[in-house]
C-alpha cells in the first residue's frame, strides 16, 4: 500500500518540476547523477529495449561542448549549416498548439523585458541554451538510429523519470530541444558513432531562484479540455 504521504510526495515532485533557465554553480555530486539515472532506467521499454544511452557533461568537457556550439550559433551563415536530423516540432501549426506556444514564448519574454523588436535579445536568451543555463551538468541524450518510433516513446518516460528524480533530490532540470540543430557538433564533440542519433539535451543542477525567468509558471489545461469518459 503506497500512504499519503508517499502519494503527495510523488505528486509533488511532479507537479513542482518546471523548466528551469538559470542555476547556480553549486555542484551536484556523481552519486546523485548516478542514482537519478538508475532509477530513471526502471521507465518501461517495449520488450525491455531500454533504448536510452546518455553522456553526462561537467567541468571542461561540458564548456568546450557549450564552445564550439556557441561558435557557429553565433554565426548566422554557419548555424544555417546545420539542421534538425528529426522534427520536433509540427510542420504545420494549427490551433490550439500555436497559441500555446506564443503564450509560453511571450511570457517568458516579457519577465527578461524583450520586445519582439530585440532580435538579438531573444538570440542571445535562445543562445543560453546551449550553455545548459550555466547548470553544473549537462545531459545529451542518444538513440540507436535503428530503432524506430516505439522507442522514442519510451525515451520520453525515460526522460521524465529523470526529471520527477531530480526534483525529489532538490534539483531541477530544463529538457532542452536545441540542442538537435546542431547534432552533428555534438557528435563530433563528444565522439559519438555513426549509428545514434542525438535526441536531445538536458540540464541539470540547482535552480537560481532570484533570476525573473525561473518565476515562470506554464499554464496547463484542464482535465475537462483533453479527457472524456465513456462508460
Amino acid at each position: 500500500m503506497i500512504s499519503n504521504q508517499q502519494q503527495q510526495a510523488v505528486d509533488s515532485a511532479i507537479v513542482s518540476r518546471r523548466s528551469i533557465r538559470a542555476f547556480l554553480p553549486t555542484p551536484v555530486e556523481r552519486e546523485d547523477i548516478e542514482a537519478i539515472l538508475e532509477v530513471s532506467a526502471r521507465a518501461p521499454s517495449g520488450t525491455n529495449i531500454q533504448p536510452w544511452k546518455v553522456t553526462v557533461l561537467t567541468g571542461d568537457a561540458k564548456e568546450r561542448l557549450s564552445a564550439a556550439i556557441l561558435a557557429v550559433y553565433g554565426d548566422k551563415d554557419a548555424a544555417a549549416a546545420h539542421t534538425e536530423e528529426y522534427n520536433y516540432y509540427p510542420r504545420q501549426w494549427v490551433s490550439p498548439f500555436i497559441e500555446r506556444r506564443r503564450k509560453v514564448g511571450w511570457d517568458l519574454y516579457a519577465l527578461l523585458g524583450l520586445t519582439r523588436e530585440d532580435k538579438a535579445g531573444m538570440a542571445a536568451q535562445h543562445g543560453r541554451n546551449y550553455r545548459f543555463f550555466d547548470a553544473p551538468v549537462g545531459l545529451i541524450f542518444t538513440i540507436d538510429r535503428v530503432l524506430e518510433q516505439g522507442s522514442w516513446l519510451d525515451y520520453g518516460m525515460f526522460l521524465q523519470n529523470i526529471m520527477v528524480a531530480a526534483r525529489g533530490r532538490g534539483l531541477d532540470t530544463c529538457p532542452q530541444a536545441a540542442f538537435t540543430q546542431f547534432h552533428r557538433i555534438i557528435a563530433e564533440q563528444l565522439s559519438l558513432p555513426a549509428s545514434e542519433t542525438v535526441v536531445c539535451g538536458m540540464a541539470l543542477g540547482y535552480a537560481d531562484l532570484e533570476k525573473i525567468e525561473n518565476s515562470l509558471i506554464t499554464e496547463r489545461a484542464s482535465v475537462t479540455e483533453f479527457v472524456r469518459f465513456l462508460e
